[in-house]
């Protein structure tokens, strides 16, 4: 019994002395010679800007993850609708169907839902001040803050470089 496992016993050895072995190996083959520059923080050849610690709008994060999420639920209805038609050669067909059905229901009552309470929106329009950023809100003496803009014109956008 112990002997059908083994092959996976290899394989995971030598698997951990493959990637140790090349971390081994290029940091004896790399130049070691750092300098301003290369310690330098590199941001897709961008200068920095600011500080990095700025509260980051999460409705990117939200976006995404609604993207995800029924993304992958209708890459399941493919399968679902192959399956479905086996299903009906058997005689199960509108039993499937149903299935199916109720499960495109749901989709879409997600997507109602997720639309009415305007999650599917890049950029609220709003004009409750509690409802703002951080950046979005003014400095200290009235002035706008660093990141604050109009969402739609870029007015208050700060200069390209």
């Amino acid at each position: 019994m112990l002997t059908d496992f083994a092959a996976v016993l290899v394989f995971i050895v030598l698997g951990v002395i493959f990637v140790y072995g090349n971390l081994l190996l290029g940091s004896l083959a790399r130049p070691k010679q750092p300098t301003r520059d290369k310690n330098s923080i590199y941001e897709c050849g961008e200068p920095t800007i600011g500080s990095a610690w700025i509260r980051y709008n999460s409705r990117f994060y939200t976006i995404a993850l609604v993207y995800l999420l029924f993304d992958v639920e209708v890459v399941v209805l493919l399968p679902a609708a192959l399956v479905l038609k086996e299903l009906a050669g058997l005689g199960y067909g509108w039993t499937a169907l149903a299935g199916i059905l109720v499960f495109v229901v749901v989709l879409i009552l997600g997507l109602a839902y997720e639309w009415f309470y305007g999650n599917l929106d890049w950029a609220r329009q709003t004009d409750d001040p509690a409802s703002k950023s951080w950046a979005e809100t003014e400095g200290p003496g009235g002035e706008a803050g660093p990141f604050a803009t109009d969402s739609l014109t870029m007015e208050n956008a700060p200069p390209a470089a």
